[in-house]
């Protein structure tokens, strides 16, 4: 559409406003209520302009093809300045002064010549500083509404709200009461939207008193979703973390924790200086006596084993690039397969499982296009606390009129939206799966074109999916028929479908088979590699974990998912590496501790991984770190599992590296420097690198760009990608195999990447989970995140995200508290078969009788003592999801009910210092233990 502006014609979208029109004209209009995020609000009238002869605000009034549009006319100009100096007599007289002098109304006031003697207010409403991260100076507050359209349409929380009246009108919690009191999640968007500095982040220098930053665009090191950030510093340090407003995934939203929880950085338990274990004690040494120690342990274990007495896990924290370069230091230096990462504790089934499906083992969509979709499928995943940036867009899809499905055990989430919640009992995903399946063939809501061309495996599945009929799933799950059906029918008759999973399909014993049968449901319906549907989509838990599995940090697989028993695969990474590689599979992470308990596996080194918190079974982890001759960890911090190590590496952080991450939709992204790794704290690149040249051999690729380089000419999936390609564009999903070409953010349009080419449908019947409830444990424990805590907490519990959230919480339904005499803020203990862990009680409807629900970020608490090691069948990962468990409040006796209080001599039977006795001094309301020594 043509418009004219000022005599300046100008090709706008049909549906564009006449702010649009001014702005694609060159033009400049105060717009004190308007954000390109939000809708428009019309409230300010600061934008006025004359559209076809009448005065009207810009960002509310429609362009019309036949309307003129004036903007510089002096009585337009003379409108605005009234509107604005009306707005800015109501504030204080520093509203356009000191640290207020750089909002965005302190320059829409010079921009029209409105001097700050203009603010004479009387102020006095207040300030509410109690939140960590957003503080509220009332007498600045306008009452525009930004903030609260923000909170509402962007992020999805609905915490703010406009109080008052008149002039009395100011932003505040919706729920009454402080700042820090309310449903506030922490994202900030409120904060960046602020146009007077009325919603600040304490701290941050403002004004006259802001130093000159550097800004630096990344990639967060938090979770999977990969949001652009961009990172100020001045003076060695970081003074904020702003989310890029072009990022192609976050679109200028963040998370409090890529926002705001950056302050580990500034801990004085950051490591700084190597440490060697000398007569049980961690020492300060330099580098070169660290890495000298650690290659003398690496060359008495191979020579006392062989190569495969040496095993590494590597890190979904770290780059591509480093997780590249450490599964081919143990490929070529060492000369062994025995290197895993974490996504074998999470998404090791998605890999198996997708691969088995559809023959690559990242999810089928691109995020962009699954937020098409008419009706979402969100299975075992809570993004609105795990993925916030990605919970709230789904949110805001499904308030646009998509319709969602949800199965998770708990009614917390997205799941308070939904058309239809199915509340399984955990344990039967593969039952719930077949029992929607079911219903799709019956009624004949399946694509039969596809499924002829382009599927294998119907008969199998339609002749197992007789037994699960709507009442037998329901016999089984616990979730009645009618819902089954009735979201089998919403799922059925959509039109583009989409599923999006999490961690509760995954951590199972038969996680690989509920991968598969929840993909059965997409090719039941060509929803994959059709454009009819956006396929089947995992919500990836660490930074990346996509990535490291990418880049080869697998036992049984190299860089792009070749197999090492496959000749060829073997022989492209000879010709680029230049050396053999073992034709045998290496050991897995839960193979590697079982190794070093039973003495053959002699050194092992762990890069950025506490597993002594987050690992199944942590008692047995421990006994292994324990028992294994040289453990040598990459660290922050001294965690849980550094303090058993015998040599420890301080290392960067994802805010002091360069490199690139895979987000959960397989974009590359970059991961940039934004200052110096503290202290003499190296990069894990330079740390392999060094550790390798102290063992006499060279790995080449000296920087992290060659290192992906030297990937890219290995996997053709990856031929395409560079550093200097990202730097250009972006972000690029794989399969990108050519660099003039882009990749491919949506699979499989022509063929599946099977043997076959065909999308293999999978008839795996259900099985029960490897615990059950008892009579002496009568209640099952599920395991996952929490919004304002990272992984075991490492980095989050060292900002002031711990004011956010300072315990590990144990939720249990109101009938359960009753039965077990708890209230809100009672110290429970929780026992299983493995161990016990003392947490603090949150009755919550959120839950289901019989099932309660804690998360693993805060080691001291001992969860991770709880988990068994019963693992699924295919990737061995652990059952995190169902754990029999029983209760007790701490000052109480054991009781005829199941309810345990040990004697105090038998409380604590592990080694000293290990998560078990942690967990005792947590119940007896001791603190923590120091660092231990080891024997």
């Amino acid at each position: 559409m043509r418009v004219r502006v000022d005599g300046v014609t100008v090709h706008v979208a049909e549906n564009a406003s006449v702010l649009d029109a001014v702005r694609a004209a060159g033009g400049e209009l105060p717009t004190l209520c308007d954000d390109d995020r939000l809708t428009p609000a019309g409230s300010c009238r600061t934008c006025l302009v004359r559209s076809g002869g009448k005065v009207v605000a810009a960002c509310v009034t429609p362009a019309t093809g036949d309307a003129l549009i004036e903007v510089a006319a002096e009585d337009l100009r003379t409108l605005r300045r009234e509107s604005v100096e009306l707005i800015v007599s109501a504030l204080p007289s520093y509203a356009l002064e000191g640290g207020a002098g750089d909002s965005e109304l302190a320059q829409v006031c010079r921009s029209l010549e409105i001097a700050p003697q203009a603010a004479r207010g009387p102020g006095g409403r207040g300030r509410d500083d109690s939140h960590p991260y957003v503080h509220l100076d009332r007498d600045l507050c306008i009452a525009c509404g930004r903030c609260v359209r923000m909170c509402a349409e962007v992020q999805g929380t609905f915490a703010l709200t406009l109080a008052g009246r008149g002039s009395g009108t100011v932003v505040a919690p919706g729920t009454g009461g402080t700042w820090a009191e309310s449903d506030c999640v922490s994202c900030g968007g409120c904060v960046d939207s602020c146009p007077t500095g009325a919603l600040t982040e304490p701290g941050l220098p403002r004004g006259d008193t802001a130093p000159q930053a550097k800004r630096t665009r990344t990639t967060c090191g938090y979770c999977g979703v990969g949001c652009s950030l961009d990172v100020l510093t001045a003076d060695g340090d970081v003074i904020a973390v702003l989310p890029g407003h072009d990022g192609p995934v976050n679109r200028g939203h963040a998370c409090v924790k890529g926002r705001f929880a950056h302050g580990f950085l500034r801990s004085p338990e950051r490591l700084t200086q190597p440490l060697v274990r000398r007569a049980g004690r961690l020492e300060p040494v330099s580098w070169r006596e660290a890495l000298d120690h650690a290659a003398r342990g690496l060359r008495a274990a191979v020579a006392a084993g062989g190569p495969d007495a040496v095993a590494a896990i590597s890190s979904a924290r770290a780059t591509n690039e480093e997780n590249y370069l450490l599964q081919k230091f143990m490929r070529v230096v060492i000369g062994t397969n025995s290197v895993d990462n974490c996504s074998r504790l999470c998404h090791a089934p998605s890999a198996a499982g997708l691969t088995q499906t559809f023959g690559l083992s990242g999810g089928t969509d691109s995020f962009d296009d699954v937020e098409r979709a008419d009706c979402l499928l969100l299975v075992g995943a809570n993004p609105a606390e795990a993925h916030p940036v990605v919970g709230a867009r789904l949110l805001q899809r499904v308030l646009r009129g998509a319709r969602l499905v949800v199965a998770d055990p708990r009614s917390v989430g997205l799941a308070r939206y939904a058309d239809v919640h199915l509340r399984p009992r955990p344990g039967t995903n593969v039952a719930l799966f077949h029992g929607l399946a079911h219903v799709l063939l019956a009624e004949g809501l399946i694509d039969e074109e596809f499924l002829r061309r382009r599927a294998a495996g119907l008969p199998e599945l339609t002749a197992l999916l007789a037994d699960y009929s709507p009442e037998r799933a329901a016999a089984i799950t616990g979730v009645p028929a009618g819902d089954l059906v009735a979201a089998a029918r919403l799922f059925g008759r959509a039109e583009k479908p989409a599923i999006v999973y999490g961690l509760g399909v995954t951590e199972h014993l038969h996680g690989t088979d509920g991968v598969r049968t929840l993909s059965n449901l997409a090719i039941l319906r060509g929803a994959v590699g059709t454009g009819r549907g956006f396929g089947v989509n995992p919500l990836r838990g660490q930074n990346n974990v996509q990535g490291a599995s990418d880049m080869g940090a697998l036992p049984d697989l190299l860089p792009g998912y070749g197999k090492v028993t496959d000749p060829a695969a073997r022989s492209r990474a000879e010709q680029v590496w230049g050396t053999p590689v073992p034709p045998r599979p290496g050991l897995r992470i839960p193979e590697m501790f079982a190794a070093a308990r039973s003495g053959e596996l002699r050194a092992l080194w762990i890069v950025g991984e506490d597993v002594c918190a987050t690992d199944p079974d942590s008692t047995h982890v421990i006994e292994a770190l324990d028992a294994c001759p040289l453990v040598v960890c990459n660290e922050l911090f001294l965690s849980e599992t550094a303090r058993r190590a015998d040599v420890v590496f301080p290392v960067a952080s994802w805010l002091e590296k360069e490199g690139t991450f895979v987000n959960f939709d397989r974009r590359f992204q970059r991961v940039r420097a934004a200052l110096g790794p503290a202290g003499a704290a190296r990069t894990d690149f330079e740390v392999i690198h060094a550790l390798a040249a102290a063992l006499g051999s060279g790995l080449g690729c000296p920087t992290p760009a060659e290192a992906l380089a030297e990937c890219a000419r290995l996997v053709p999936a990856f031929a395409g990608l560079s550093h200097e390609r990202l730097d250009r564009e972006g972000a690029v999903p794989w399969p990108c195999p050519d660099p003039a070409r882009p990749g491919e953010a949506a699979l499989y349009r022509d063929r599946f990447a099977t043997p076959d080419g065909l999308a293999q449908l999978s008839a795996a019947p259900y099985l029960p989970p490897g615990e059950q409830p008892d009579d002496r444990y009568p209640l099952v424990l599920v395991t996952g995140r929490r919004w304002a805590h990272y992984n075991s907490g490492g980095m989050t519990r060292r900002t002031d995200n711990l004011r956010l959230d300072s315990v590990d919480r144990l939720d249990l339904h109101p009938a359960d508290a009753a039965r077990y005499g708890l209230r809100d803020g009672d110290r429970v203990e929780v026992e299983s078969r493995h161990g016990r862990a003392c947490l603090v009680a949150r009755v919550s409807d959120d839950m289901s009788p019989g099932q309660v629900f804690c998360a693993f970020h805060f080691p001291a608490s001992g969860v991770n003592t709880l988990t068994s090691d019963r693992a699924d069948t295919v990737t061995s990962c652990p059952e995190y999801k169902v754990t029999a468990v029983r209760l007790a409040t701490p000052s109480e006796p054991a009781g005829p009910d199941g309810r345990i209080r040990p004697p105090p001599e038998a409380r604590d039977h592990s080694p000293a210092g290990s998560a078990g006795s942690t967990a005792g001094a947590i119940c007896s309301g001791a603190a923590a233990p120091p660092p231990i020594s080891r024997p």
